[in-house]
């Protein structure tokens, strides 16, 4: 017979807790410095304690990255921080740019110049497409139901001035007969810039062909063939237009002189590019040298509490719900700027390891661009991978050689044939350099480039070598061949 009885044991185990606190650590970490700024204003408008400051930033200030120099130290004070990207004592000979791979990302700059741009260019307000075909809309249509639908199909329109929806849809949408905007589109169709309201490239060439009188049967015929053109097969296309080859090329410089993209006259956005996280620029040889590896401190901002403030509210808390909310919320303001400084001070580690790691890309191009994976940076900084992994993603370096994501300096390692290793991506910049200087008459095969790369030490296989040229967007050797042959005619 059995008996149930009750007995005390002792055991040890480890186990990982996800707090709320350590879940929210990991999502700053992941944030850029763009993200982390909406990340912050939403923290100011729940927490009362919490205020910015406009002052400069004090946390995660700056790190000395040189071959052989030790792990950046932990920042102080940031306040004679200079966060220019000047560059002293540096001269843009001073770069090789090893080869035309060198500008990914940002045209390989070797120096940051601030753009002057004078008074007199702020003072005129540019013109939108939207502006510009309403005023034709109000002039072209006078019903008032067809200049609102006129308004919303205008609305309609895309970046390129296209107008991909179909009329079937439109008319769904807009709650109105098919011959109604069919109509309104006949008349819209001719507004300037000609070709705007086109469905597909073939329409838009055609509208402006049509407004200059161009437009006849073997025109017709050959917008209605692109992809052949595409293809370079001039033959085949000359029998579908039905004209011989010297009839043929003057309808293609006629197509080449048009403009498939109709709304670009009136693009007035500035684009915007990543904002970097992290800052790095040359030392001075009196300093020593090496690279000066700092956060970005003007996009990075600066969370205070406010003590005073809290012991204020925290004398006149009487309930004790109210004493509870003002501690919660000072404790959650404390940790918050605690997580921030510890987010600054991994970033500018982990950039200033990669920064070292590829000192020989920073001084001389892609070329020298060095494998280098998440556990090689994770192993000199004593981290983990995984937040190695965090803290490079969707975060940007500005550099010299221009602006580029902390994960653009991790690549594969290729075995040369003499036992030395080089990266994927110096592989590729190798492969862009020789097709761009392949001779028109003797265009490179996959075959050869794997011959000429055999010679230099690097063993590819034909089907790495397509796979490498295809994702740099280059056409095979066929297609280069066209391409360049028509170039020299």
């Amino acid at each position: 017979m059995s008996t149930i009885s009750q007995k005390l044991d002792f055991r040890q185990s480890q186990q990982l807790v996800m707090t709320p606190q350590l879940q929210q650590a990991i999502k700053l970490l992941q944030l850029n410095n763009v993200e982390l700024a909406e990340f912050i204003e939403e923290e100011l408008e729940k927490n009362p304690l919490l205020e910015k400051a406009d002052a400069e930033p004090d946390l995660g200030g700056t790190s000395d990255a040189e071959g052989g120099a030790e792990a950046p130290a932990e920042a102080e004070g940031r306040d004679d921080v200079d966060v220019a990207f000047d560059v002293p004592d540096y001269e843009p000979a001073d770069f090789d740019a090893g080869s035309s791979m060198a500008d990914i990302g940002a045209g390989g700059n070797s120096k940051f110049d601030v753009m002057d741009e004078g008074f007199e260019s702020r003072l005129r307000e540019e013109k939108t497409l939207r502006a510009h075909l309403m005023e034709q809309l109000a002039v072209s249509v006078t019903d008032e139901r067809d200049r609102m639908i006129g308004a919303l199909l205008i609305d309609s329109l895309d970046e390129s001035g296209y107008l991909r929806s179909s009329v079937t849809d439109l008319s769904a949408r807009l709650s109105c007969s098919v011959e109604r905007i069919g109509r309104l589109l006949d008349v819209m169709k001719g507004f300037d810039p000609s070709g705007v309201f086109a469905r597909d490239l073939s329409e838009c060439l055609a509208l402006q062909l049509e407004e200059k009188g161009a437009l006849d049967g073997p025109m017709k015929a050959l917008l209605e063939n692109l992809d052949v053109l595409a293809d370079r097969d001039l033959k085949k296309l000359a029998d579908l237009c039905g004209v011989n080859a010297t009839y043929l090329a003057d309808m293609i410089e006629e197509v080449r002189a048009l403009n498939p993209r109709p709304a670009s006259d009136f693009e007035h956005v500035i684009v915007q590019t990543a904002v970097p996280d992290v800052l790095m620029k040359r030392m001075p040889k009196n300093l020593g040298g090496g690279w000066r590896v700092e956060l970005n401190s003007e996009t990075l901002p600066r969370v205070l509490v406010n003590q005073e403030y809290y012991t204020q509210v925290s004398g006149l808390a009487k309930s004790k719900q109210d004493r509870e909310y003002v501690t919660a919320q000072m404790a959650s303001a404390n940790w918050l700027v605690r997580a921030l400084d510890q987010r600054a001070q991994t970033i500018l580690k982990v950039a200033s390891e990669i920064v070292e790691q590829q000192d020989a890309f920073f001084n001389y191009g892609i070329e020298f661009l060095r494998p280098l994976t998440l556990k090689d940076i994770a192993g000199e900084i004593d981290m983990h991978e995984s937040t190695v992994s965090r803290v490079t993603t969707n975060k940007y370096i500005g550099t010299p050689r221009g602006l580029f994501e902390l994960k653009f300096f991790f690549s594969t390692a290729l075995t040369a044939s003499d036992g030395s290793v080089h990266s994927a991506e110096a592989v590729k910049a190798r492969i862009k350099a020789l097709i761009d200087g392949e001779d028109p008459n003797k265009i490179l095969s996959d075959d050869a480039i794997v011959d000429i790369l055999k010679k230099e030490g690097v063993d590819l296989a034909r089907r790495t070598v397509a796979k490498y040229r295809e994702g740099m967007h280059i056409g095979s050797s066929v297609q280069r061949r066209k391409q360049k042959k028509d170039i020299l005619r």
